[in-house]
């Protein structure tokens, strides 16, 4: 176990169970089951942390596979929840597999970039951005938008470090640029009307603006020092939804103010700086790319998310990483933390 690592998360769980007995209105039943939550995952970040960095490269491509086929599975006789094909019932219990392809895709891109021992060309990027879409159309059918966008963007990630080209990723861009009508086109109804609430959400305050407003009134009024734990209005008032899943951020900037806000931020940097020291003194080209992936991609959930409450965002459903209540996402995580770990500790093994 990476002790810096561990303490800087273990800082951002501990204000995580803090922030939601608030948002939940001090409730303990809340906090036990998100603390069950976090004993699961903290053993499955733990278990995966003692599994050398080379077994997991050997894991990619069975991990990459087994996700595809759960993904198809969702498609053809996935459990419909509030208008949304994203789960399987397996009869013992209930899985989300676009959470699991959060791993693999990353792990897979790893590996296949590892595996080349000159430069990468090319075709070697037209195939892993191959590699990427197939997962990222199936979620983002389901739909799940935001699911399929932050799988993209781990996928970017090791596109980048693997040695992707600034003028390649500049066509890269002008080609979605130029699909943006078509990109439009196939959006669903909610899903355009939320970005065009962004850029002006009072034009349905009570319907999809409703969101927003509210959650950057609560940001708003933390001020500097905030209203204090326990007294937020916004939250305990009914007015802010979702307060203890995507919106959790607003009911701790409204309770600790801009001074929260940064301490906040700094244990957000701390985690991501560890994530990157240790991406940067990999022993492999595998281990390199990985947890330059998995570390960048938590930076974006936090981003994402804090920058859908603030309104310079659209609502996309991304939580808090490791504040918000939910236990598939705090396990992925987690999940992720024991991979850098074990990247970490892992060591070349050199003739003697």
């Amino acid at each position: 176990m990476d002790s810096m690592l561990l303490i800087a998360t273990a800082l951002l769980l501990a204000t995580g169970l803090i922030t939601l007995y608030s948002a939940s209105g001090a409730s303990l039943a809340r906090v036990m089951g998100q603390a069950t939550n976090l004993a699961i995952a903290l053993a499955a970040m733990w278990a995966v942390a003692l599994v050398p960095s080379q077994r997991l490269m050997r894991a990619a491509v069975p991990l990459y596979l087994l996700g595809l086929a759960l993904l198809i599975a969702v498609a053809l006789v996935g459990e419909v929840v509030n208008g949304a094909r994203r789960w399987l019932d397996l009869g013992f219990i209930r899985i989300q597999p676009s959470e699991l392809m959060k791993i693999a895709v990353p792990m897979l891109l790893a590996w296949f970039f590892a595996r080349k021992e000159e430069a990468p060309r090319l075709r070697d990027f037209g195939l892993a951005a191959l590699l990427l879409l197939v997962p990222m159309g199936l979620i983002a059918r389901q739909p799940d938008l935001g699911t399929a966008l932050l799988i993209g963007a781990s996928g970017f990630y090791v596109l980048f470090l693997a040695g992707m080209s600034w003028r390649l990723m500049g066509g890269v861009m002008a080609v979605v640029l130029a699909s943006l009508p078509i990109l439009w086109s196939v959006l669903h109804d909610y899903q355009r009307r939320r970005i065009l609430i962004l850029l002006d959400p009072t034009q349905d305050p009570l319907g999809a603006g409703y969101h927003t407003i509210q959650s950057t009134i609560a940001v708003g009024s933390g001020a500097i020092a905030g209203k204090g734990w326990l007294q937020g209005t916004q939250s305990h008032l009914d007015f802010l939804p979702e307060r203890t899943t995507d919106f959790i951020f607003a009911v701790y900037a409204e309770e600790f103010g801009f001074i929260g806000n940064l301490l906040l931020l700094l244990m957000y940097l701390l985690v991501i700086g560890r994530g990157l020291y240790i991406a940067a003194h990999a022993s492999s080209q595998f281990g390199r790319l990985l947890a330059g992936a998995i570390t960048l991609t938590f930076f974006t959930y936090a981003f994402v998310n804090m920058g859908m409450v603030s309104g310079i965002l659209p609502v996309v459903g991304v939580p808090l990483p490791l504040i918000s209540y939910g236990g598939t996402s705090l396990v992925t995580l987690l999940l992720g933390f024991g991979i850098l770990m074990s990247i970490h500790t892992t060591k070349k093994l050199v003739k003697s």
